[in-house]
């Protein structure tokens, strides 16, 4: 059987990231075949290059192009045109080139100063404001005049108990402290910007194709 007879087995994800503008087929796609030499030369072949920045242009850290995988398939056929294709994977997928993937330390840091200060002080003022709207310390007063018979000081067992079950809840809930985490389970902020991220990436393919800049034949 010839090199062009072969069945090539193909898969990429829906969004791949690549950190040179010269993007080949092995950077974005798992490739396998019985005929290993066809394998290395498909790893090769170059599928696309991004342009330099004009000196007028606004330079953006990331830049996409969608392709679809009809597209990968017309350039494995210039190379081997009687080859079979077999995708395992998307139809559609974006490539995001990062220009700079080593940014300012520095700025990075004040941004997550900034945005751990406003986290802080939002989810503070939060909770503030729900114990205000059901009366917590009203609420507090009477269970502890029913329990103990006494007028409560306003910093008892009770806001103790309270003050600390929070804080063990949200922990709990989470998942999450510092770099560690409770169960190997994912946490709620990750499925949610995973769910976010499908959902963008439908939106980028789903414009890209009505607007006609999607990498496709013809």
């Amino acid at each position: 059987m010839s090199a062009n007879d072969e069945t090539i087995y193909l898969k990429i994800d829906r969004n791949v990231v690549v950190y040179e503008p010269s993007v080949t087929l092995g950077d974005i796609a798992s490739v396998t075949s019985a005929n290993e030499v066809m394998v290395r030369q498909l790893k090769q072949k170059k599928i696309y290059r991004f342009k330099e920045n004009q000196k007028n242009e606004k330079s953006s850290p990331i830049r996409r192009e969608i392709f679809s995988i009809l597209k990968i398939i017309e350039l494995i056929h210039e190379e081997y045109p009687n080859a079979e294709i077999d995708n395992e994977g998307e139809t559609d997928f974006i490539i995001e080139y990062v220009v700079n993937p080593y940014p300012n330390r520095w700025l990075q840091f004040a941004k997550t100063a900034v945005l751990c200060v406003i986290v802080f002080f939002g989810g503070a003022f939060t909770i503030m404001s729900f114990n205000n709207d059901i009366g917590i310390t009203e609420l507090f007063g009477k269970f502890y005049y029913q329990v103990m018979g006494a007028e409560t000081s306003g910093f008892t067992e009770l806001e103790i108990s309270y003050c600390i079950g929070l804080a063990v809840g949200i922990l709990v809930f989470f998942n999450h402290f510092g770099k560690k985490k409770i169960t190997p389970d994912p946490t709620p902020i990750q499925v949610q910007l995973r769910k976010y991220e499908e959902d963008a990436d439908t939106t980028f393919i789903e414009n890209a194709g009505r607007g006609g800049k999607e990498m496709d034949v013809g």
